[in-house]
């Protein structure tokens, strides 16, 4: 499943054994794919949440990983903000492992912000304590039996996304952007970074790309005139889904019905159909 190329353990199992990589110590995972984009404010989270509830509706096994640590929003998304990740002590040792909180669906979450006392407490650390703490989060989280793991990373091409790719399994990654040409320049960058990294890309989706009119229920492009596939033509990525800008979507967050929500919404299938044709499932 993994991808012994960017592996940082390549040469050092055998071709009969386990990925000597980064992995679980308290579970065991089927697949691993990770959400990203070169830049903030895409809505890399909402993706995330979007594909981890349409992967639950279809009775797997999720977890998402919050790997966004100085910027988390995944609680907030599923609104369970105002839980907090159980900490247990590993026997005699100085070990511990982080017991993720369950979204209303079953949805297992770890994220920085399940860790904190408050969740508006910044993050004041260099690049290397964060690294280690997404790690820590990955392999000492009791994940159970998950068959999707859904990795929100942050954007850019920096420390953790190498990590990442270097050090978890990942069977693949989906793109986020947005309309404008000034954002596929700087979302492209991560896409040259993966395949640099020999990382299997999934493709790429479209967020914000139209808002719908109340009345006559044209789409109305608000941020380009281009088409989505002109912009996944530039990216060199097939097009998962173009989502519009959802008022309802906030709202239901807001009122903590999200699950809810997308699991009825006819905006997202679409998404879900392209990730399985994609992914073999």
């Amino acid at each position: 499943m993994g991808n012994c190329n960017s592996c940082s353990s390549k040469g050092k199992c055998s071709d009969n054994s386990e990925c000597a990589g980064l992995v679980p110590k308290y579970g065991k995972i089927k697949h691993i794919i990770g959400v990203i984009s070169g830049k903030g404010g895409v809505g890399k989270s909402t993706v995330t949440g979007i594909l981890a509830v349409q992967l639950k509706k279809l009775g797997y096994k999720v977890g998402v990983l919050d790997g966004d640590i100085t910027g988390p929003s995944m609680p907030r998304f599923f609104g369970i903000n105002d839980k907090r990740s159980e900490i247990k002590q590993v026997g005699e040792s100085e070990n511990v492992k982080f017991t993720p909180v369950e979204t209303s669906k079953g949805i297992k979450v770890m994220s920085l912000n399940l860790l904190t006392e408050e969740e508006e407490a910044p993050v004041i650390w260099r690049g290397p304590v964060i690294t280690g703490v997404l790690k820590q989060m990955y392999s000492d989280t009791e994940w159970g039996e998950l068959d999707y793991l859904l990795i929100d990373m942050p954007p850019g091409t920096g420390d953790i996304a190498l990590t990442i790719m270097q050090e978890v399994p990942l069977e693949g990654m989906i793109i986020v952007s947005t309309p404008q040409e000034m954002v596929s320049m700087i979302v492209k960058k991560v896409v040259i970074m993966a395949q640099k990294m020999k990382i299997g890309l999934i493709g790429v989706v479209e967020n914000m790309s139209y808002v719908t009119c109340g009345k006559c229920g044209e789409k109305v492009r608000v941020f380009s005139k281009k088409s989505a596939e002109e912009q996944a033509g530039y990216l060199g990525l097939p097009l998962l889904a173009e989502m519009p800008i959802d008022l309802d979507l906030v709202e239901n967050m807001e009122n903590g019905n999200v699950e809810d929500y997308i699991s009825k919404c006819e905006n997202y299938e679409a998404f879900l159909d392209n990730f399985k044709s994609k992914v073999g499932i």
